[in-house]
């Protein structure tokens, strides 16, 4: 319907009157399916990365205290022990669709809702009318800056999501183990202080503010295997890799300590994660060729998170990287800067197509690959190639970097480490073109 009074109404009156429709199908759809939050116990994930993460870290720990638990993130949709993939290509889809979710896990007897909630969402009111308990707030970089105007209007959607909160008045959490006097009373925000955006989300006018940092934990541990470190007296041991996963282990733990989960279920929930689909997922784990390379996938689509995925493995391993970026007007600021990235941590790279839309997927390609490239370090005395090649077939380029990681380790006949780092798509099964196709 949209798309049709698009083409029907004016544009500057089509955009005056868009934030009411969006808002009146908000309300509609809260109406309509009886305002189910009020039942459930609603727990936010917002920032730009980790969300995902959080959220499966979140699920996994309340799981483990005992509750019924919902789940809904740009990764899947899960009540109860139901789940099946998000296949929409947004975080929070619309025309109902949260509400009827949230319903359903109030029908299936869920006591929790775990939400990822996204700046696109709130710019449609899709954050609308459901009344979050807490909200944890992971870290702000710049993104969807076309969408929003600009940075600056971006952060303002993030924290619409967290003034939901100001007017709340429901209880945290119901712990029947607990007496009522001990209850956390009121909302809770649960904000990363070392993000340069934490302090805005700390001055809201939320009763329960919980501040999280690196330096709340002790003998710091992580490489491409995993993660350790202690809090307090608990000791964690992750399989997830990388200090961006300290940060959302830390959130999470901010988050299950301020509502009184014990220690021990904190442990279990946190150490039987062990591994995040298409979040720097190992996918030849156990398979033949992981003794000669590691192939990862991971959702890194932003210039912050593919420096971080490609920190973690660069200092011991030779990196065979394939990315792409996306097209439809979005972001293109990025391109060049991800560009630059993988020419600094990568030693061979495959620019392939990722999610063009209606923009000519070569074009993308071009804005990505920088003006003075490194020449490969696989090129021979005196030859001049460049590190960058470019394979316009996804699946082909993913083959033609397998197959680069497998001549590596045998043209070279050394010990030194090789990984496939393959960023941009995580688990999305598909290429947006022209016209939704």
């Amino acid at each position: 319907m949209l798309k049709i009074l698009k083409k029907i109404i004016p544009k500057t009156l089509f955009e005056f009157f868009q934030p009411t429709y969006h808002y009146g199908l908000a309300l509609l759809g809260a109406f309509f399916y009886r305002f189910p939050s009020r039942k459930l116990i609603i727990i936010g994930i917002t920032g730009t990365k980790g969300k995902t993460t959080t959220a499966e870290l979140v699920n996994s720990v309340l799981e483990y205290a005992g509750f019924k638990t919902a789940l809904a993130s740009t990764l899947r949709f899960k009540i109860g022990e139901k789940e099946k993939r998000n296949l929409f290509k947004m975080t929070m889809p619309g025309r109902f669709f949260i509400q009827k979710f949230l319903r359903d896990a109030v029908n299936a007897g869920c006591s929790h809702a775990i939400l990822e909630m996204t700046s696109e969402g709130a710019k449609q009111f899709r954050h609308k009318f459901i009344h979050p308990d807490a909200l944890i707030f992971t870290n702000l970089a710049p993104e969807h800056i076309e969408s929003h105007g600009s940075y600056e209007n971006y952060v303002k959607a993030k924290l619409s999501i967290a003034r939901e909160l100001e007017n709340s008045t429901k209880k945290v959490w119901p712990n029947k183990a607990r007496k009522p006097e001990d209850f956390p009373s009121g909302p809770a925000i649960i904000v990363n202080t070392d993000d340069k955006e934490g302090e805005k989300f700390l001055t809201l006018n939320i009763k329960n503010k919980i501040p999280y940092s690196l330096s709340d934990a002790i003998a710091i541990k992580t490489d491409e295997k995993g993660s350790s470190f202690q809090i307090d007296k608990m000791v964690i041991h992750s399989k997830l890799p990388g200090i961006f996963n300290i940060y959302n282990m830390l959130g999470v733990i901010a988050y299950a300590k301020f509502v009184g989960i014990s220690p021990e279920n904190i442990k279990k929930g946190l150490e039987e994660i062990n591994f995040v689909r298409g979040r720097m997922e190992k996918i030849n784990k156990n398979h033949p060729s992981e003794n000669l390379f590691d192939v990862i996938v991971d959702y890194a689509h932003t210039p912050d998170s593919l420096k971080a995925v490609y920190e973690t493995y660069a200092s011991k391993h030779h990196l065979v990287c394939v990315l792409g970026n996306t097209g439809g007007g979005r972001d293109k600021w990025k391109r060049k800067e991800m560009g630059k990235i993988a020419d600094e941590y990568c030693d061979q790279i495959i620019l392939t197509n990722e999610d063009p839309y209606d923009e000519d997927p070569k074009k993308i390609i071009e804005d990505m690959k920088p003006a003075s490239a490194s020449p490969s370090s696989r090129a021979t005395a005196g030859e001049e190639r460049s590190k960058f090649d470019i394979i316009m077939d996804r699946r082909e380029a993913i083959n033609t970097a397998i197959k680069k990681a497998i001549d590596f380790k045998n043209k070279q006949n050394s010990n030194e480490k090789v990984a496939v780092l393959i960023t941009g798509k995580g688990t999305d099964p598909y290429i947006m073109g022209p016209n939704g196709t």
